[in-house]
This record gives structure tokens, C-alpha cells and sequence, in this order.
């Protein structure tokens, strides 16, 4: 008799090619804006090895793509589909020589910004529940969907304000990259003022470690995001007197 587990994995191979991590459903995937493309290039430059380094990998271990363009992109533009929990499982010491009537999982698949949410979530059900392995018993019981935002494009005043924020206040030009997390506030603002411009700021700087236990502001960056933002706010004025 095929283990439950088996059944599982064969139904998790409909979703991911376990050696790669791609997604394989093409319907998950979006086209990736050309402009975001170029900021993940201009990021990679900037950053160059730091993109990697800045997780704590065990020694020997290497990351899912070698070019750290394609990283980037990967982390924010392509779909991505992570195991959060399973039940059904013993722990080691009470595990035996028996197979279990069933082992439940719990998915986590986030999408790319521009991905229909809600698209996704059914065609996930479909893929799931359809077609069973050996005629097993297959239920998809989905959480709420929430879709992603990608930021509309800055007008020229804006990007150039934000320049000058940056090479006055850190010495360096302003980089543009994507979160591979959604803020769904964000999204209603957007869909409620689609003409509106968003400068979203934060202050986590070196080491921070968001939503961590010992998360913390690094304060020599909140000065200089707080001074950045002032003086875009400046120069909003100006443009529009």
C-alpha cells in the first residue's frame, strides 16, 4: 500500500520541480516589468556578493541560483512555494514500523505582485484534488488569499528628489528593490488612488532583523531616512507651488 506521505510528495511535484524550486503551473507566473528588471541589475552591482552572504547559510551550503540578478528576481517575481507545518507525523521516538492513515501539510505559495490571487487559489484546489494518486482522498482546505502590489512608476520630480535625498544623506544613489512579503494596506491605497505616487519608508538598517526577537532601529539610519524624507516632503512643496 502507498504511504500517505508518498502521496503527499507525488501531489507537491504537480506544484514544484523539486530540484530546482520552480514553480511548474505557468498560470502562477507573471511577466516581470522591464524597469524591475533593470533595478534588480542595478541592485546586484551595488550589492555584488552581499546579496548571499547576508543569510546564514551552514557551511558548504550554496544558494538556489549562482547570478544574483536571477536571485533577486526569484525572491520577489517568480512564484515560490514553501512547507510551513505538517500533522499526521509522530515525533522520532514514537515513530514505528506502520503506515499512518494520513499526513496533512500546510502550504505556503507566495506569488508575484501582479498575480490574481484568487486565480491562483482555485486552480491550486483543482491541481490539488484532481486526479488523486492511487484514488486516495485529497482535500485542499485554502486560507484567504491576499494578492501582492507593485508600486506605480515614480514621475521624474519624485525619482529625482529621492536621488538627491540619497547622495546628500548617504552618499550614495537610491536603489529600488521588492519584498517578498505584501503589505495589504498598500494595496487597497493603490487600488483606491490609482494616480497616487508612494515614497514607503523604513528604518531597519545594518542588522535590525525584522520581526526577529531581538529586532532593533539602527539609529544613525532612522536619522537619515527621517532627513531623506524631509527632504523629499521639501521638495513636494516646491513642486507643487
Amino acid at each position: 500500500m502507498p504511504s500517505s506521505f508518498r502521496i503527499v510528495r507525488s501531489l507537491l511535484s504537480r506544484l514544484e520541480d523539486e530540484r530546482t524550486g520552480a514553480i511548474l503551473p505557468r498560470d502562477f507566473h507573471v511577466e516581470i516589468p522591464p524597469a524591475r528588471v533593470a533595478e534588480a541589475r542595478a541592485e546586484a552591482a551595488a550589492r555584488g556578493g552581499e546579496v548571499t552572504t547576508e543569510y546564514p547559510l551552514v557551511a558548504g551550503m550554496r544558494p538556489a541560483q549562482e547570478d544574483l540578478v536571477e536571485l533577486l528576481l526569484a525572491s520577489t517575481w517568480r512564484p515560490a512555494l514553501a512547507i510551513t507545518g505538517a500533522a499526521g507525523l509522530p515525533a522520532l521516538e514514537d515513530a514505528g514500523n506502520v503506515l499512518r492513515p494520513k499526513t496533512s501539510v500546510k502550504l505556503s505559495l507566495r506569488l508575484p505582485p501582479t498575480a490574481d490571487a484568487e486565480h491562483v487559489l482555485r486552480r491550486l484546489k483543482e491541481i490539488l484534488e484532481s486526479d488523486p494518486p492511487y484514488g486516495a482522498r485529497v482535500t485542499f482546505t485554502p486560507n484567504p488569499a491576499s494578492g501582492g502590489w507593485n508600486a506605480p512608476p515614480l514621475s521624474e520630480w519624485l525619482r529625482a528628489s529621492v536621488q538627491r535625498a540619497s547622495a546628500a544623506f548617504f552618499g550614495k544613489p537610491a536603489m529600488y528593490t521588492g519584498i517578498g512579503g505584501t503589505i495589504p494596506f498598500m494595496k487597497m491605497l493603490g487600488e483606491r488612488y490609482p494616480r497616487a505616487e508612494f515614497v514607503i519608508t523604513g528604518v531597519l538598517g545594518p542588522g535590525a532583523n525584522a520581526h526577529g526577537p531581538n529586532e532593533f532601529l539602527h539609529l544613525p539610519t532612522g536619522a537619515r531616512v527621517t532627513a531623506c524624507v524631509a527632504h523629499v516632503l521639501a521638495d513636494h512643496y516646491e513642486a507643487r507651488r
